[in-house]
């Protein structure tokens, strides 16, 4: 295991509580709403100026939402996922009413919309609070967290790198202490790049566990929203909060008998792993990265899990990706007013361009090949709890480039090559998260990506919190390393 770097944190106690703890207290009365809010706008105050994550406090509204709470609690307060009150991120995609929402365009650059998301509604009435917008690239578009409207959001760790994309500002906000958890979502990654790079944990839950896709595509799969946290608890806290079946979300469906919260509790060290670091030579590993996901696998096996290095045959996944999420943009951003369209990013008109020039034949291959690929994994997950691979195959590079030009020595020709971990859970719908497994020799936080049986979050969760404690990696905020 590389040594752990170390940290420093300087802002109010309670921003370094675990969310689950502040949410007892808040249950409990030992806490008020109001004192914790406070110590989460005390850290923006603090931080920002340094990261640039939360892009869009929302102090009054946050302040006004504490007046709805009793209500909230007497219709909820039994809920597994009731958040008594806790601050949280919501991403710079998705509205929140009176709280302007850019999606990092400067097409909508002064947009206040005037209706919430339904995720976020569910979360607000879940006791929820937003404390903010988190910075995202152009709706989303890229593995680095920078736009036009507001820049470029930086990594904790090192503020002159890439905190990920497109999830980063919530990364950020999770590892600096701003908020105890943070909404995300993700097409290509941008749920667990930043993780990666931010030493957080983000989950990408099944197709339909979590509802939020807007009305335009509630039947597609390719992009979900889930939750960021700092440790596995935690996140399945979140998930708690955020799951459950609503008909405004064609593809959505009910909550888990047993909380995952509970699963989480009873996570067993008796783990079976199939690492593939590389998916069978799919993609470019970087030594410093293989070599911590390796020692995080000799340390699961010291505590009495199970490693084989082992991968399904993934055939056609690069090129069955990347139609499915051509199709997607070509469907959604591709569809908008010229006059947006006209602020789009070089990077965003190409891939629409891609999805407008698919032909039926390879939509029709795409959609034949995730089956086989789906099979392919489904399978090899009876003998495996969980396939275990890079999150990122390259440590976060300067934030100043969108993505790295070279990789392995071959040169990435469009951002979403560098994020090719990705691709497997999207075109196969299955549940993926990534959590830290230690650090590059310079300090900087390396991911483990794990992806889960069908709709199998609750075993996705235990495996992590088995790996987590096997680990015993430090999981609390830092103070920004400038």
């Amino acid at each position: 295991m590389r040594d752990i770097p170390k940290t420093a944190f300087t802002g109010p106690d309670l921003c370094a509580k675990p969310a689950r703890e502040v949410v007892a207290l808040l249950r409990a009365g030992a806490v008020s709403p109001q004192e914790v809010l406070e110590a989460s706008l005390a850290r923006i105050a603090q931080v920002e100026p340094a990261v640039n994550a939360v892009v869009t406090p929302c102090p009054e509204r946050a302040r006004a939402a504490l007046a709805e709470l009793p209500a909230r609690g007497r219709a909820q307060g039994a809920h597994p996922g009731w958040l008594a009150g806790l601050p949280i991120g919501a991403k710079d995609l998705t509205p929140v009413a009176g709280v302007r929402c850019t999606m990092g365009s400067n097409a909508f650059a002064e947009f206040v919309p005037a209706v919430t998301d339904p995720l976020i509604a569910r979360l607000e009435a879940r006791g929820a609070v937003v404390v903010g917008k988190t910075n995202t690239p152009e709706f989303g578009a890229g593995g680095n967290t920078t736009n036009a409207v507001f820049g470029a959001t930086r990594n904790p760790w090192h503020t002159g790198r890439n905190a990920g994309g497109s999830s980063g500002g919530a990364a950020v906000s999770l590892a600096t202490g701003e908020v105890w958890l943070s909404h995300g979502g993700d097409l290509a990654g941008s749920l667990r790049t930043p993780a990666a790079y931010c030493g957080v944990i983000g989950l990408r839950p099944s197709p339909g566990r979590v509802g939020g896709a807007p009305a335009l595509h509630g039947f597609s799969i390719e992009s979900v929203q889930g939750p960021m946290a700092r440790d596995v608890a935690d996140t399945a806290l979140f998930l708690d909060a955020m799951c459950g079946f609503d008909p405004i979300w064609p593809l959505s469906i009910e909550a888990p008998a047993v909380p995952f919260q509970q699963a989480v509790a009873e996570a067993d060290a008796a783990v079976r792993i199939g690492f593939a670091p590389d998916l069978g030579g799919f993609g470019f590993v970087d030594p410093v990265i293989r070599a911590a996901m390796g020692a995080a696998m000799a340390a699961v096996e010291r505590a009495g899990g199970r490693v084989e290095e082992a991968c399904p045959e993934l055939p056609d996944l690069e090129r069955t990706y990347l139609t499915l999420r051509a199709m997607f943009w070509a469907a959604l951003p591709g569809r908008a007013a010229p006059e947006v369209q006209a602020h789009y990013k070089p990077t965003l008109r190409q891939n629409i361009a891609q999805g407008r020039a698919l032909d039926a034949d390879t939509i029709y291959d795409a959609q034949l090949g995730r089956t086989v690929l789906y099979h392919n994994l489904r399978r090899f997950l009876e003998r495996h709890d969980v396939l275990a691979c890079a999150t990122m195959g390259v440590p976060a590079g300067p934030v100043e480039q969108e993505y790295p030009p070279e990789i392995g020595g071959a040169p990435v020709g469009d951002y979403v090559d560098w994020l090719k971990f990705s691709y497997l859970s999207v075109a196969t719908g299955l549940p993926a998260l990534s959590m830290p497994c230690g650090f590059t020799p310079d300090g900087m936080p390396v991911g483990l990506q794990l992806i889960g049986p069908p709709r199998g979050e609750a075993k996705l969760l235990a495996v992590a919190r088995a790996i987590e404690d096997a680990l015993g990696l430090p999981l609390s905020p830092i103070d920004p390393r400038t």
